[in-house]
């Protein structure tokens, strides 16, 4: 057990002093908080810059009297933009345009039939915000020009554009609301990117940290010390321990950061992605399937590392690894439309694709106890039978160098154990 602990250690405080995790770790939480404030830091870069010094538009107006309604709708929601009344030809403001002297005019005018024509002119069609609240705002004047012909009342226009009210139910017992699923989609989403994280990059840390000790022969030292089942299973915890540490801190950081912003972004999206509303279960789910998802693929990147000699072939014997979290991860987002359908249930009881795509599920769905609960037994079983297999590996690949030929070596790796 001394033996255990001490490569436990090793494992986790080498790595966690490294620049690289630093670095990251810090990057993380840096964008975390950049993300939680965003808002006050736009506004302060516009205070600084001037980016809130209204814009002009200029308007050419073959009616005399849309530039004045046109003018009082701007200002009536705070757009920040003035209408300027201009005399000049469509020609003269197309070359100041063309010139770069003005950003962009407007031309507009009423046809026979009293419907607004207006035509938008900028130096390219990139420009979208401005047309898109320009044609807002004439589409109010439009209507209440049409109200006007109509002799319609203000109250009688609002009852024509009044929403329908519409729900949508099921029948199926493991189905939500709407609006469930549309604060756990958010949620999900966000938690099965932090799993698929962080098994391609611990999983890819351990068995570019057993490669490592192997082409430097530290490994013929360690094992004459210690088994290199008790070395494996120790890599394994003591980089697994980091990972839960750092997705502790991310989420510490992400508590305070929404705590302590004043910016209404943070609440809104906090809100729109279902944090503001987190189950408990939700929380426990994401952590069992993160750490069985976790040892699972752990256990068979320390397998595969065991196979290289060098630290510039982990990447290609680590591939098959990859293969699988990217196929689980696009069944998984697949499945955040509708998480009920049959491929989707299916490849949650397989165990390779079970941690992303069965904890969409019972993130999404009301499913009976017994699917997670057979999932889980399912992965508990396959880490298992991957830890006694891997570890006949791990004992007979930690001591074969050479060009490494990846799958190939399993065999001759196990046959070395025996000896």
């Amino acid at each position: 057990m001394r033996e255990f602990m001490i490569i436990f250690k090793q494992a986790f405080i080498t790595k966690a002093k490294t620049k690289s995790f630093i670095v990251t770790t810090a990057i993380m939480i840096a964008s975390i908080f950049l993300f939680a404030n965003l808002s006050s830091i736009i506004d302060s870069v516009k205070s600084v810059t001037g980016g809130d010094s209204e814009e002009v538009l200029y308007v050419i107006d073959d009616s005399g009297v849309l530039a004045e309604q046109l003018a009082t709708q701007f200002n009536t929601n705070e757009s920040g933009i003035i209408i300027e009344e201009s005399k000049e030809s469509v020609q003269k403001l197309t070359q100041q345009v063309s010139e770069g002297e003005i950003d962009s005019f407007l031309a507009v005018g009423l046809s026979s039939s009293n419907t607004i024509e207006a035509t938008f002119t900028s130096m390219n069609a990139m420009e979208l915000n401005l047309p898109m609240m320009i044609g807002d705002a004439l589409q109010s004047i439009q209507t209440e020009i049409k109200a006007e012909e109509l002799s319609l009342l203000p109250d009688q226009v609002q009852t024509l554009f009044a929403p329908i009210e519409f729900k949508q139910e099921a029948v199926s017992a493991s189905a939500k609301s709407e609006e469930e699923l549309n604060q756990a989609r958010g949620l999900v989403y966000v938690l099965m990117f932090l799993i698929y994280f962080a098994v391609i990059y611990y999983s890819s840390m351990i068995a570019t940290e057993v490669a490592t000790e192997k082409s430097s022969r530290v490994m013929e030292i360690l094992i004459s010390s210690v088994s290199p089942v008790k070395h494996m299973f120790a890599k394994v915890l003591g980089i697994g321990s980091l990972g839960l540490l750092q997705m502790a801190l991310l989420g510490i950081s992400g508590f305070i950061a929404m705590q302590t912003t004043s910016s209404d972004l943070a609440d809104g999206a906090a809100s729109f992605l279902g944090f503001s509303d987190m189950k408990v279960t939700t929380i426990i789910y994401a952590v069992v399937f993160f750490l069985l998802g976790y040892f699972l693929y752990a256990t068979l990147a320390a397998l595969l590392g065991s196979l290289v000699s060098r630290t510039e072939d982990v990447q290609q014997a680590i591939m098959p690894i990859m293969i699988l979290v990217i196929v689980a991860f696009m069944i998984a987002v697949t499945g955040l439309s509708n998480p009920d359908m049959t491929y989707v249930k299916y490849t949650s009881f397989v165990p390779f694709f079970a941690p992303l795509v069965m904890f969409l599920r019972v993130g999404m769905l009301d499913l009976p106890m017994w699917e997670p609960l057979l999932s889980i037994g399912i992965m508990l079983v396959t880490i298992f039978i991957l830890g006694w297999f891997g570890a006949r590996v791990y004992r007979g690949g930690v001591l074969m160098y050479g060009p490494s030929r990846s799958l190939k070596d399993i065999k001759k790796a196990i046959q070395l154990g025996k000896e």
